[in-house]
């Protein structure tokens, strides 16, 4: 591609996940960065870290496992030398199988790193715009402030919305622990989670209270579909007395000593390495904070619980990606434009990281004169970088899974089998590639 570049000081637009990943590829590489965020002087409805790279709706990246999407791309991301895995791995949580960070830690280890890099200037300021003839890569999130939102729904036309909701954070000191249990769901190290069993009684008390409790007042930006990878679980119960006991509630897995199964369980997670924070998980919700206390409370195990955190709703924004940018997150319409993070159309953590690494490298190249990197198709970068651009009349946000890579080409019976297949393909082709 050959475009003409008159400053090659590289403008990133947010200090997320996906904004301090470009920021560190383009260091690296011997590039300047002008690296632009409101914090500390404002905040976004959902952040309250006034340090980078905050978490917001969980402290899990998910699994490790090469049998898991997630667990490949993860370790996609350590093959390409992904600065915000490396630090998750350094201040991980024990959390079973998954990779869960000390929250705090995370954020200021990222902080450090960034504010103190050589080759990044970070600058306070809220950005709405963009200079047409400036490289930029525009990685503000899911909560995009409104003034730059305006400006994208102005040049690009195509901007969308959906919903997200965090989850309630409680004080370990104030769960009852004798009524919890710690066990393994079939043997894949849930032990590090604590559960919280209920009887059908108990269940069917809370699941009326949940099902008739008054909801936070949405604003009219907010009165329309919610992304169902975040459902708030008072959305999720309405849809029948028995869904989420095949959701964040469901017991199969779990025995108590006499070999009976409880109805539903209720898993907390860790939220810091010191175990006094623990998050409800799937409990993300818009309940009133005194409706919270007040039905979550009828978890037998939270019957004391302290809320250091209410759960709250948020609006996020997305891109029509297929219209507007290509498989290098290079925007087609302003060839000097860069998107990464979840606003680029990929959903989740780590996902978002994967894009900022994607548009630092590809904005590196686009300097030196090099070609922009395919990854193969194989890799879970590769895939999603495709799911990106591929028309589609319905785009919704794609996270890592299997299903968007090419088929392995021969039949495979055993499930684990195949996934652990797919991530030997795919590691194995990212580093030819590297080669």
């Amino acid at each position: 591609m050959q475009v003409n570049i008159m400053n090659k000081t590289v403008k990133v637009i947010g200090a997320g996940l996906a904004g301090c990943e470009a920021s560190y590829q383009l260091a690296k590489r011997g590039i300047k960065v002008k690296l632009y965020d409101i914090k500390p002087q404002k905040f976004t409805p959902a952040h309250h870290n006034p340090k980078f790279g905050e978490l917001v709706c969980s402290n899990s990246l998910k699994s490790n496992q090469l049998s898991t999407a997630g667990g490949l791309l993860k370790e996609e991301l350590r093959t390409l030398d992904s600065l915000i895995i490396k630090i998750a791995d350094e201040c991980a949580v024990p959390a079973g199988s998954a990779l869960a960070v000390d929250r705090e830690i995370f954020a200021d280890k990222i902080h450090e790193y960034i504010t103190n890099c050589e080759n990044i200037e970070v600058i306070c300021d809220e950005v709405t715009d963009w200079n047409d003839d400036e490289l930029t890569i525009i990685a503000t999130g899911p909560l995009t402030t409104d003034g730059l939102s305006d400006t994208i729904a102005k040049k690009l036309g195509l901007n969308l919305h959906f919903y997200d909701a965090e989850a309630p954070i409680i004080s370990g000191d104030s769960i009852d622990y004798s009524l919890t249990f710690t066990a393994d769901r079939y043997g894949k190290g849930e032990s590090d989670y604590v559960n919280c069993p209920m009887t059908k009684e108990e269940y069917t008390e809370f699941y009326e209270a949940l099902t008739t409790a008054e909801c936070a007042v949405l604003k009219n930006f907010e009165k329309k579909e919610i992304f169902e990878g975040c459902m708030p679980i008072e959305v999720m119960a309405k849809r029948g007395f028995d869904t989420l006991c095949f959701g964040p509630l469901r017991p199969v897995g779990f025995r108590y000593p006499d070999g009976k199964r409880p109805f539903a369980v209720v898993q907390l997670r860790r939220e810091n390495v010191s175990g006094d924070m623990f998050n409800i998980v799937g409990f993300q919700t818009n309940l009133l904070f005194g409706e919270q206390k007040r039905v979550f409370s009828l978890i037998p195990a939270l019957k004391n619980a302290e809320f250091l955190r209410y759960g709250v709703m948020h609006r996020n924004t997305f891109l029509n990606a297929p219209e507007v940018i290509d498989k290098h997150f290079l925007v087609k319409k302003y060839p000097l434009l860069f998107i990464a993070g979840q606003l680029s159309g990929v959903e989740g953590y780590v996902e978002s990281i994967m894009s900022g690494l994607v548009c630092g490298i590809n904005c590196a190249n686009l300097i030196s004169g090099h070609p922009l990197v395919d990854y193969p198709i194989t890799t879970i970068i590769g895939a999603l970088s495709e799911y990106l651009q591929t028309p589609n009349t319905n785009f919704q946000p794609m996270n890592a899974n299997f299903g968007i890579l090419p088929d392995l080409g021969e039949r495979v019976k055993d499930k684990t089998m195949k996934k652990l297949m797919y991530s030997e393909r795919s590691l194995k082709d990212l580093k030819n590639m590297l080669n």
